[in-house]
């Protein structure tokens, strides 16, 4: 069973183009698909292949998931996964039908993303630009990146120096599908992206003279995702913010204030990498919902 699934990880990978975090999610869901086939197989004294799963396998898999109290969310995500596998082995020819059509999954609601305001922004940084030292010059230009371009975190830590044009004030990054796509820089991000590239990164360094990653930590290796979540979790925590803050609540943010300060929704999806509008078109709900705020809080008849 294995073996169909990194057929289908390397058909994603090589056909589809997903990204490296994408296939892990993959691997993962189905991984724990395998295992409960498996022990199905087991109980029933049947050799565990993907012939024998049929719906009611299927239904007992979603259930287990239900019984453990996971979110619809997950649910949903591990059904698709399934789903996705299934066509591909139908296609293929290593099943004769697939066992999840017309399989449902939990409805869910299209959830707002929650930016945080300017000024909780603005008071986020000014605790980031308090620090000294090399890590310190890093904090300040990956936050100030961050909210500057809208970069998704996983396009953040991907970045090399070389994607980087402080001159021409613009960085080049790698969205989903290995789309490239080019992000001006107002010139405070620039400012403090020379002062870590030219006198933070070199201290971080050490040995690794070789290393291409922009943002690196304190052995000098690429930073990750989760190294920077932790990070930006110190700074709010320091910083008194009462919301939570995660590093996409900046790209969030950032695109609430580009709207709200007169950006054009075509060139906000350029920005942020988005594949259809239809996704960048959800800000416009958050900016919808402060001008009814807005015109609450002043008309004399809305009191």
């Amino acid at each position: 069973m294995q073996g169909e699934i990194e057929k289908f990880i390397s058909y994603l990978k090589v056909e589809k183009g997903f990204s490296g975090n994408t296939l892990l999610a993959y691997q993962n869901d189905l991984g724990q698909l395998v295992r409960f086939v498996q022990g199905h197989a087991e109980k029933q004294g049947v050799v565990p292949q993907w012939g024998v799963v049929d719906r009611d396998i299927l239904l007992r898999f979603i259930l287990e998931m239900k019984e453990r109290d996971y979110r619809p969310a997950t649910i949903a995500r591990k059904i698709a996964a399934a789903k996705s596998l299934f066509a591909f082995l139908t296609n293929e020819g290593h099943i004769k039908s697939d066992p999840t059509e017309n399989l449902g999954s939990p409805k869910l609601g299209r959830s707002l993303p929650r930016p945080i305001t300017v000024n909780e922004v603005r008071q986020l940084l000014e605790t980031v630009n308090k620090g000294k030292g090399p890590e310190a010059l890093r904090d300040k230009a990956m936050f100030e990146l961050i909210y500057a371009t809208g970069m998704r975190v996983s396009e953040m830590v991907s970045l090399n120096q070389e994607d980087v044009n402080l001159g021409g004030c613009f960085v080049r990054c790698f969205g989903k599908g290995s789309k490239e796509r080019v992000i001006p820089m107002h010139p405070e991000a620039v400012k403090q992206l020379r002062a870590y590239v030219q006198e933070g990164r070199p201290g971080l360094l050490a040995a690794s003279h070789e290393e291409k990653a922009l943002f690196v930590n304190q052995k000098g290796g690429r930073l990750t995702r989760q190294g920077l979540w932790q990070i930006l979790k110190n700074y709010v925590a320091e910083a008194n913010l009462n919301v939570r803050v995660t590093p996409h609540t900046l790209r969030h943010s950032f695109a609430t204030h580009m709207l709200s300060g007169g950006a054009d929704l075509r060139s906000l999806q350029e920005l942020l990498g988005h594949a259809n509008i239809s996704t960048t078109q959800i800000y416009t709900h958050l900016t919808s919902e402060g001008i009814r705020q807005a015109y609450d809080k002043a008309h004399p008849r809305a009191k």
